[in-house]
């Protein structure tokens, strides 16, 4: 869900972008190897390429040896350890799950739902989203306690998930029980209409009378979904707080609105009620980091809030590090970007700044946007009309195709397992950039590398005194696993 900047990202991405050729995807299951069993003696690696000639492609095992480090070099070191990771995956908005339900068979359906959240050879997708209520990628713009005009619910009486039955529920259901490790957050695009200032789900803000009914709605919503078999991992309390949008849901929600709602009304409800679920604050773009700065320093809001959320669409990914140094105690996410037709190189573009900047500036978790998305680039009511899903699939014949975004969450979740560390690895900014991480259950590590250049890059990596020599085409990014 793209915010009001997101038009001047657009022609920025268009203009860097329009020489590059098409982002990856691919109308056929990837054929890719069956195990990743590391051989303690050699590097296994995967590539994918922009061009397409290799997608998630296993090239031949390389080792490390007493080879000469090269001009362009990295560094890694797993005794220096950062955050423990939670996860990749996409948000299962309305449109993901109404696709996955209606416009593909049982069969279809199942293998998709395997091939993204089962393990390998598959990818393994630990983080996912929801949304409370509808986004723009709703056929119908709804929350959980809609009333007629005029009217209130201020007891809730008439709160129901019943919306989500048909589509979201069995999707999710799905997914946890292929992967019962999944971690599941939630947003809402906007609070019930009859609690805003609009009396509309589109634009408009809280009223202050209402803040009490809106934490009782988001504890009913983790109720409900937990009674499910759903347990909600994280919230935040609302999408895109600073954006709203003039077409679908949204509601303004400025620092000190955010904070006293969470200090004095989410935070003691959720603990009074016994509900572990894990509060972030803004859960919007990287341009405006003195806003959940401003949430933070509020004493009274600090104590209830886990963590901060970010998106994409405007600024640079290092506001994550710059608001974790000013409160080092709260943990970072990146919960959405979307890949679209106006970023033709989705595959690095997204692998530099989310599963590499993202994470080098601390994110737990890593979200793309929609799971999935028909040839239509929807379904969806107002907003983004040319957001591109991690899949496409086919409305007429359930067919999928595998987008760049499908292969930039693949070389991290298929090799990345929920609980690794981040550890230290340098990078070669324009040239090699890189991340690395080091699995628990098998100490095996992991380093992800990608060449935005147009030119193929010649480098080294130097590991327990030994280097080993590799040439990452152009436009490529890679993934490197091996033993300690």
């Amino acid at each position: 869900m793209l915010n009001s900047n997101s038009h001047h990202v657009k022609k920025l991405l268009i203009g860097l972008f329009a020489s590059l050729i098409a982002a990856c995807a691919s109308p056929t299951a990837p054929k890719i190897s069956t195990s990743i069993n590391i051989n303690k003696s050699k590097v296994q690696v995967w590539v994918t390429s922009t061009d397409r000639t290799k997608l998630l492609l296993r090239e031949a095992d390389i080792a490390f040896s007493d080879a000469d480090s090269l001009g362009t070099h990295i560094e890694v070191d797993a005794s220096v350890r950062y955050q423990q990771i939670v996860g990749f995956g996409a948000a299962i908005t309305d449109a993901s799950a109404w696709l996955m339900q209606n416009k593909m068979s049982e069969a279809q359906r199942t293998a998709l739902i395997n091939e993204l959240f089962s393990g390998a050879p598959n990818l393994g997708l630990s983080f996912t989203r929801l949304t409370i209520g509808a986004s723009d990628f709703s056929r119908n713009h709804y929350s959980f306690d809609d009333m007629p005009k005029g009217q209130t619910d201020p007891t809730l009486a008439h709160f129901s998930i019943d919306a989500n039955r048909a589509d979201v529920l069995p999707t999710v259901k799905s997914a946890l029980t292929l992967n019962p490790k999944l971690k599941v957050m939630a947003s809402p695009w906007s609070a019930p209409a009859w609690m805003k200032t609009t009396d509309s789900l589109v634009k408009g803000s809280l009223r202050p009378e209402a803040y009490g009914a809106f934490s009782e709605y988001l504890a009913r919503y983790i109720e409900a979904y937990t009674k499910e078999g759903v347990p909600i991992y994280a919230i935040t309390l609302q999408n895109e707080p600073h954006f709203e949008p003039e077409n679908y849901p949204g509601m303004r929600v400025d620092p000190a609105a955010r904070a006293s709602l969470i200090g004095e009304h989410i935070g003691p409800m959720f603990a009074q009620r016994g509900l572990n679920t894990r509060i972030l604050d803004w859960d919007h773009n990287w341009d405006e980091p003195n806003s959940p700065l401003a949430v933070l320093a509020d004493k009274t809001a600090n104590r209830y809030v886990n963590g901060v959320a970010w998106h994409c669409y405007a600024g640079e990914v290092g506001a994550q590090n710059m608001v974790r140094n000013a409160f080092p105690n709260k943990d970072v996410y990146f919960t959405e970007c979307s890949g679209g037709e106006w970023n033709q190189d989705g595959l690095t573009w997204l692998t530099r700044n989310l599963i590499i900047g993202a994470t080098r500036n601390w994110a737990k978790g890593v979200l793309l946007w929609n799971m999935a998305l028909d040839e239509n680039h929807g379904p969806h009511l107002g907003g983004c009309g040319d957001c591109r899903g991690v899949v496409t699939i086919n409305s007429s014949t359930g067919e999928v195709t595998r987008n760049a975004e499908y292969y930039v969450l693949a070389h991290a979740s298929r090799f990345v397992r929920q609980g690794a560390h981040r550890i230290e690895s340098s990078t070669v900014n324009g040239k090699v950039e890189t991340v690395a991480f080091q699995n628990n259950d098998d100490t095996s590590l992991v380093m992800i590398a990608a060449n935005s250049t147009a030119s193929k890059q010649e480098f080294s990596v130097r590991y327990a005194k030994k280097t080993l020599q590799y040439t990452l085409p152009a436009k490529s990014i890679a993934t490197f696993t091996w033993q300690p």
